[in-house]
């Protein structure tokens, strides 16, 4: 690749003027920690997702381990979760004390499925974390059709999946908890940052509880209560909690960035849209589509490259460097990483090939399609064959 030819990045977040004024609002408010803004915040992605009620926390890894710890899972119990997620999903069964269970999943979505989860599923499952991979959304309802009459609670792992839906639904609205990401590589970015979502509103108080280490008065309603005039308000901690709060400098971005989420949506799905067509005719290469239940946000696009593919995943994600395209391997199996070696497993060769044979591709808002035809250049000219015309 020649000095002068810029690099496309695989993923680079929608950040403007618009969020560095909201997040400089919030630092002259001299309110800059949890806040009225991390309450307006909770307040409009519940209103998005179409659920009661919405806890905003540090990362999805936290959404995760307070959902769980609500749940009551802890020692003894286990979880059911894909291996092909990132790593966080698993770590977040351990911080309870649980036992994570890895399931296989389907090749057309990257997702648990009934089919995949039942064979694995014993008297100790206690939940199931069902992740939206990429952004595509998994059938909820099949797993809860399969797990609720036994007494499972699935969890929805919607890092990915802001901006996605599911049978007419935002992804998350059928759910008793789903969490979601806000890290720069999710198309909703706080920076970092996360969100549980309830079907209960009364699971609310105690998640945010649970998030500022047990407290059972936030600090915010402790200065409410200084300010009106009042007799002081001590809290108790009632039970362990943890530091997993959001600032209001974080939830200022957010709550611009939810803004421009359908407009994000849409702009993702046209260019996934033209990756498709572009790469159409390449024998053997599965790309990202919606399944019959849902749409995706195409929070990433990857492709799955064929068996006879002329070189390794690895050696094409060298190819396409030399060009100037960064691309990233597919979604990691935890079974396969050291941390997780002790956990013994059912087969899982989907998942397997899956991490081994796919990669994901550049896709970003702004991602121009000059820009899109030299990724597919690049991966065409890696696998022999002749650049498609510009469309």
């Amino acid at each position: 690749m020649g000095g002068g030819v810029e690099r496309i990045p695989v993923m680079r977040p929608w950040l403007g003027d618009e969020e560095a004024e909201a997040a400089a609002d919030a630092v002259r408010s001299g309110w800059v920690a949890q806040g009225p803004r991390v309450a307006a915040f909770e307040r409009a992605f519940a209103a998005h997702v179409e659920v009661p009620a919405a806890v905003a926390v540090s990362s999805c890894t936290t959404a995760l381990h307070l959902a769980l710890i609500n749940a009551g899972v802890g020692p003894g119990d286990e979880v059911v979760v894909p291996s092909l997620s990132f790593v966080a999903t698993a770590n977040a069964v351990r911080y309870v004390g649980a036992r994570p269970v890895f399931a296989d999943v389907e090749l057309a979505t990257g997702n648990l499925t009934a089919a995949t989860v039942e064979p694995v599923l014993t008297a100790a499952t206690r939940a199931v974390i069902l992740v939206d991979q990429g952004g595509i959304p998994a059938d909820l309802d099949g797993m809860r059709a399969l797990v609720d009459r036994r007494g499972i609670v699935v969890v929805e792992d919607a890092a990915c999946a802001a901006g996605s839906t599911y049978k007419g639904r935002p992804v998350g609205a059928g759910a008793v908890y789903a969490t979601f990401s806000f890290h720069p590589r999710k198309l909703l970015t706080t920076g970092e940052g996360g969100m549980v979502t309830v079907a209960r509103a009364e699971a609310a108080p105690r998640l945010r509880r649970l998030r500022e280490h047990g407290m059972s008065v936030s600090a915010a309603d402790r200065d409410a209560a200084d300010r009106a005039g009042g007799a002081p308000v001590v809290e108790t901690y009632d039970e362990l909690g943890f530091n997993h709060r959001m600032t209001d400098i974080q939830a200022a971005v957010g709550l611009v960035q939810l803004g421009k989420l359908p407009a994000m949506v849409a702009r993702r799905r046209e260019l996934a849209a033209r990756y498709r067509e572009l790469l159409a005719d390449l024998p053997g290469l599965v790309t990202p589509a919606d399944p019959g239940y849902g749409t995706t946000n195409h929070q990433a696009f990857w492709v799955l490259l064929p068996a006879d593919f002329p070189m390794s995943r690895d050696d094409l994600l060298g190819a396409l460097a030399r060009e100037g395209v960064s691309a990233r391997r597919g979604i990691m199996a935890a079974h396969l990483e050291p941390v997780y070696a002790d956990v013994e497993h059912v087969p899982l060769p989907v998942t397997e090939r899956l991490t081994r044979d796919s990669l994901i591709l550049p896709l970003f808002h702004d991602l121009t399609e000059h820009q899109q035809d030299r990724v597919v250049a690049a991966l065409r000219a890696a696998a022999g064959a002749r650049t498609a015309a510009v469309r």
